[in-house]
């Protein structure tokens, strides 16, 4: 059978077949060329490129009908014809397409048909459709839709950490719970007690060039949040579930300005709250006494290049939501990589940061560099130095400690770290001493989330500091702590 006559059968079975259905349904609509009461301007595939045969589908609902079946069956008729001239002009646009390929092979002349048939019927279904199909799309989403759209956009991840702690002075604190068991300790502080560390939930919106408009949302739960909180001044309680509330617009300056307005961590410290982001369980003393733990106010991030990041904030001042002085302190940071393995942060905060008196300075001078030297071997340093004036005398504090972590292979690692903290004024320990402190600990990371620690640890000064118990001090501590670990990620 010839292609011509293939497709002349087509045409004439769906032409019968649009009849047919127009029969049927002779009240609910007509085909009408009338420009002016057009309820859809987009033309169909069939009369692409021919603004002046755009057909459009009106209701008749208000209109007056028909005023015999004679007029009713001249109308369809009318439609008809305009359907049987759609498809025919259409015909010759295929016909011409084929050209000198239809006697190629047969299979070539059986998708041709099939395209017809497709095309045909496209315009045989337009034809008899209901008006709502053609009606204009709500471009508005759905309240689901904007929900499943927002946690594609953010990452929902979080951990609980737990541990037991062995102090081999077993001090004699009683059940004062104020007192730390553990000294120049700020989160692991308990002896002989399986205790919690902290709980966390966060919701991390960051902003895009798509989306410039992001937040960040750390709710912290735990002993470890209220040591955090035990310095603020707008009240241990009204803040410490909140480790971090903030607001971001990523400003169209550059390659991106980033703009955070809230709470947020310090800039300064190799180690951070988080224990699972840490190669050690516990922390150094240059993190617990040494540094601040958050501040609240404005923070600017501006990456130059991949090479250079540049950081501005400006805050209420050390570990205060509600600022207890007068003056704003800031602070400033740059994060330098010269090369994929070798990154160094240089950090400096400086303001009044004592109760009721903006005139003395507070200077903090910190900076960290980390080298990735293989993917089994890194090494890290982080120094610092504290500066104040103190009832008119000038105090400070400085101190550096070094990280070497080994991976011998996959899921397991093992952390030595050797700090030294000189506290010449008493200004931050509570005692002048100089502390030496020696940490080993082993990490098994399994896949899922888990992370178990083992750490052995030795504190050790120049001074009698340590507890052995009520009436006696020492001059070293030594502890042994197993910490338990389980985090998670929807990015993951």
């Amino acid at each position: 059978m010839s292609m011509k006559l293939k497709m002349f059968f087509v045409a004439v079975s769906l032409a019968i077949f649009a009849q047919s259905t127009m029969a049927q349904q002779p009240s609910l609509m007509v085909l009408t060329s009338d420009t002016n009461s057009k309820v859809s301007d987009t033309p169909d595939k069939a009369s692409d490129n021919k603004p002046s045969e755009v057909k459009e589908v009106k209701e008749i609902k208000g209109e007056s009908k028909p005023s015999s079946e004679t007029e009713i069956m001249l109308r369809e008729v009318q439609d008809l014809q305009r359907t049987v001239k759609l498809l025919e002009t259409r015909i010759k646009e295929l016909e011409s397409k084929l050209g000198g390929s239809i006697e190629k092979n047969d299979s070539t002349t059986e998708k041709i048909v099939k395209e017809v048939s497709s095309e045909t019927t496209s315009v045989a279904v337009a034809a008899t459709a209901a008006p709502s199909v053609l009606k204009p799309e709500d471009d508005k989403s759905s309240p689901a839709d904007k929900i499943l759209s927002f946690f594609e956009r953010t990452e929902v991840s979080g951990f609980v950490d737990a541990y037991y702690g062995y102090n081999f002075n077993r001090p004699d604190v009683g059940t004062n719970v104020t007192v730390f068991d553990n000294q120049l300790r700020n989160f692991d502080t308990k002896h002989n007690q399986f205790s919690l560390n902290q709980a966390k939930l966060v919701l991390n919106n960051a902003p895009t060039e798509d989306h410039r408009v992001g937040f960040r949302l750390d709710l912290n739960f735990g002993p470890a949040t209220e040591i955090i909180h035990a310095g603020e001044p707008g009240g241990v309680n009204v803040f410490r579930n909140l480790q971090q509330a903030y607001l971001s617009y990523l400003a169209p300056v550059g390659k991106g300005l980033q703009i955070d307005f809230g709470k947020f961590v310090t800039y300064h410290g190799n180690e951070v709250i988080e224990t699972k982001d840490n190669w050690n369980y516990s922390r150094s003393i240059l993190f617990a006494f040494g540094i601040p733990y958050y501040h609240y106010g404005v923070r600017l991030t501006y990456a130059v290049s991949d090479k250079f990041t540049l950081g501005f904030a400006m805050h209420n001042g050390y570990n205060n939501v509600v600022d207890n002085n007068a003056r704003k302190s800031f602070s400033v940071q740059a994060i330098i990589k010269p090369t994929s393995k070798l990154t160094f942060y240089q950090n400096y905060t400086g303001g009044p940061e004592q109760a009721g008196n903006k005139d003395d300075y507070r200077h903090l001078f910190d900076g960290t560099l980390i080298y990735a030297v293989n993917d089994k071997l890194s090494l890290a340093s982080n120094y610092f130095y504290v500066s104040d004036r103190i009832n008119g005398a000038g105090v400070h504090a400085k101190g550096i400690v070094g990280y070497l972590r080994l991976q011998p292979k996959e899921g397991i690692a093992f952390t030595p770290r050797f700090e030294v903290y000189d506290d010449n004024d008493g200004f931050t320990t509570g005692r002048v001493q100089t502390v030496k402190s020696f940490t080993l600990t082993g990490e098994r990371t399994i896949k899922g989330g888990l992370i178990g620690r083992l750490e052995y640890r030795r504190d050790f000064s120049d001074k009698d500091f340590f507890n052995k118990s009520i009436q006696r001090n020492v001059n070293a501590q030594t502890t042994l702590t197993l910490g338990v670990i389980y985090s998670f990620s929807s990015k993951q």
